[in-house]
């Protein structure tokens, strides 16, 4: 393997470790900082052991060659963005007359750097040549010259035309829809690119933008009546609101308090791809869960969010829709704050089989309170029967909150058609 195939990956200013890319052989290598591991910090980092051991031996992955890891260990492709959509990337694709098919993975990193979610940063190894023919270097220079001129870019409101301003040189969180990152000053209301600042004396989002032209109706304010009746019913996600009744806009779990936050999605703890139907099931995100120790209060979150995400057909609740946050004090495991919690179909077309991401008791269609019943049991949930009774009966409520946010009536009811109901007796 050459020496020039090397990233650094460090987390909270410490050097964890280094990926290798053997694009031959079609291998990546994941090997320990030995002094990491010797100073016994932070070593529940990355916890199934069955995907890394801690060891400072090599660690081989060939098996994780497909769109979801792109050869990756699992617990570092979650550090790629879903959608390379960022306006800087595709420039220097273009300048070096290449496109994304030619860019290797550890170029992919190596353009995350620092500006990535969660806490993972990824740093040219001191290694690396300077004459390679993948020069990561160029690409961090390429970074930081951006980085300089993003210090610029500045507004003194929270509104459309600021956020316009922003998308134009800002990063793409990635996903379906249009996403970006923004920090916002406390004090003064300034916004700048989120990837470049996480102190606390921002607040951080991240704004999911309303571009679409042609559609007549508004995702973000679907989602947005989503949080607020999700929340309603004790559902923990980070704060949320929109700007200007048009793009949906919420806090950052993964920057706190000037602190960037560990975290990986079900996917990046496990290696189950999350468009696999054979994986992708609650029992394996409840198992997980039991895994890693977190609190009963974390599973009965965990329940509260499936009952949810069934009655009010939010049915892309995919393995990497649900996360997990790393509390470096006590090197332990919670479950993170719900996310993407929404209507994903466009209620104005008639879909003939609305199929869930996620199986529950072996079943992804006309799901029913016994299959509901029946994971409360293996998982010991003991307010089951009233968590399900609530949410149900909630779905007046979720009417009256869409329509005082303005949600088209005509889309309301479209939505409502598809809520599950069933007899709670």
């Amino acid at each position: 393997m050459a020496k020039n195939n090397i990233i650094t990956v460090t987390c909270f200013g410490i050097e964890i470790g280094r990926i290798g890319l053997d694009e031959n052989q079609q291998k990546t290598y994941f090997q320990y900082n030995a002094d990491f591991l010797n100073n016994d910090v932070f070593l529940n980092i990355f916890p199934n052991h069955s995907i890394v051991k801690k060891t400072s031996q090599t660690q081989v992955y060939n098996k994780f060659n497909n769109d979801t890891f792109k050869g990756l260990p699992p617990f570092i492709a979650d550090s790629l963005p879903d959608v390379f959509g960022n306006i800087i990337f595709k420039t220097w694709l273009e300048a070096n007359n290449k496109n994304l098919n030619q860019i290797t993975v550890l170029e992919q990193l190596a353009y995350v750097s620092n500006r990535g979610m969660g806490a993972l940063e990824y740093h040219p190894s001191k290694e690396i040549s300077s004459n390679t023919a993948i020069n990561l270097n160029e690409i961090t220079s390429l970074v930081k010259e951006v980085l300089n001129s993003k210090k610029d870019i500045k507004s003194n409101t929270l509104n459309a035309e600021a956020l316009l301003n922003v998308f134009k040189i800002g990063s793409s969180a990635g996903g379906a829809r249009p996403k970006i990152l923004i920090s916002e000053n406390k004090t003064t209301g300034e916004i700048i690119p989120g990837d470049i600042e996480y102190a606390k004396d921002f607040n951080h989002y991240l704004v999911k933008l309303s571009i679409d032209e042609e559609e007549n109706f508004n995702k973000e304010l679907v989602e947005y009546a989503y949080y607020k009746h999700a929340s309603f019913l004790g559902i923990e996600m980070m704060p949320s609101h929109m700007i200007e009744d048009k793009h949906f806009c919420t806090t950052r779990f993964d920057r706190q308090n000037g602190e960037k936050k560990h975290i990986l999605t079900v996917s990046g703890l496990t290696g189950w791809d999350f468009k696999d139907p054979v994986q992708s099931n609650y029992e394996n995100i409840f198992d997980l869960g039991l895994y890693l120790k977190v609190p009963y209060q974390d599973i009965e979150q965990l329940y509260k969010r499936m009952v949810f995400n069934v009655i009010f057909c939010n049915a892309d609740d995919h393995l990497k829709n649900h996360s997990f946050i790393f509390n470096k004090n006590n090197n332990a495991w919670n479950l993170a704050p719900a996310y993407d919690i929404t209507y994903p179909f466009n209620p104005l077309f008639n879909y003939k089989r609305k199929t869930r991401a996620l199986s529950i008791n072996n079943k992804r269609t006309d799901l029913s309170m016994k299959d509901l019943l029946h994971i409360a049991e293996k998982y010991t949930i003991k307010q089951a029967q009233n968590i399900i009774a609530n949410t149900l009966n909630s779905i007046g409520i979720w009417v009256n909150t869409a329509t005082e946010i303005g949600v088209p009536s005509k889309i309301m009811e479209h939505i409502k058609k598809d809520f599950v109901v069933f007899d709670t007796k």
